[in-house]
This record gives structure tokens, sequence and C-alpha cells, in this order.
């Protein structure tokens, strides 16, 4: 599992309706980069960029149904990968037991400092998939 969040510059993909061939085709646009005068700083327009691995189907469907349970939640409401716990109402204690609910269901201990990094559905899933694969890994 690996995870790596980093500033960057922004590329949209660009869309002609079709080629030749009737399939669609893709091209990047670079971002042009103007100096601004008297600071001898590039001025761009950056954003997040998220490279991550997913953690399997099934983690992310039980760290939902944890999610939804600890906080309440109707089944009407919405939870995919990057639903952000405070964006569905979570306080700093209910992130606490949703970490405690993650640690008994998957058998695993959180750190602390771990901990206060998870945010997100994919990134509690896709800690407990590397503190499962640690704990089976280190039992050989």
């Amino acid at each position: 599992m690996a995870a790596v969040s980093a500033t960057c510059l922004r590329f949209q993909p660009l869309f002609s309706q079709s080629n030749k061939s009737g399939q669609a085709a893709a091209s990047l646009k670079p971002v042009a980069v103007g100096w601004a005068k008297n600071t001898g700083f590039p001025s761009l327009k950056a954003s997040r960029f998220r490279v991550s691995c997913s953690a399997k189907p099934e983690t992310v469907d039980k760290v939902i149904e944890i999610v939804r349970k600890q906080l309440a939640l109707t089944p009407e409401t919405e939870l995919t990968n990057e639903s952000k716990f405070a964006a569905l109402g979570a306080d700093s204690l209910d992130t606490v037991e949703i970490v405690m609910a993650l640690e008994e269901e998957f058998d695993i201990n959180v750190e602390e400092e771990s901990s206060q990094n998870i945010t997100t559905v994919r990134e509690a899933a896709d800690m407990i998939d590397k503190l499962v694969q640690e704990k089976s890994g280190g039992g050989s």
C-alpha cells in the first residue's frame, strides 16, 4: 500500500469530439509559466495531487459499514472512498470511536500518530490493509 501526496501543476485533459476512427482522442494542455515582475517566483496554479494504491474493495466496504454505524448515518447517505469524516459530521471523538471500531473489526492496533492522519474512508482502508499485511507478514 502506498500513498503519496504532493503539490503539483494542474493539467487538464482536452477531449476532441472524435478522431477519424470515431473514438475520442485526448491530449494534455501544459500550464504556462509566467514570471511576475520583481518577485522572481513563477506564477503557477498549484493543486493537491494524490497517487494511491487502492485498498481491497472488501476493506473499503467494511470501513464504510463501520463509519455508517458509528456516525448513525442513514442508508441514503452516500459514502465513497473520498468521503471525509468531518464532512459527514464527525468530530474528533467520533473519529477516535471509528478507529477503535476498525481496530476491533480487523484485529489491528493503530498508533495514535497514524490515527490522527485518517480523514477519509480511503485513508482508513489503506492504513488497515497495510497494518493487516504487516501483521500477517510479521508472524511468518
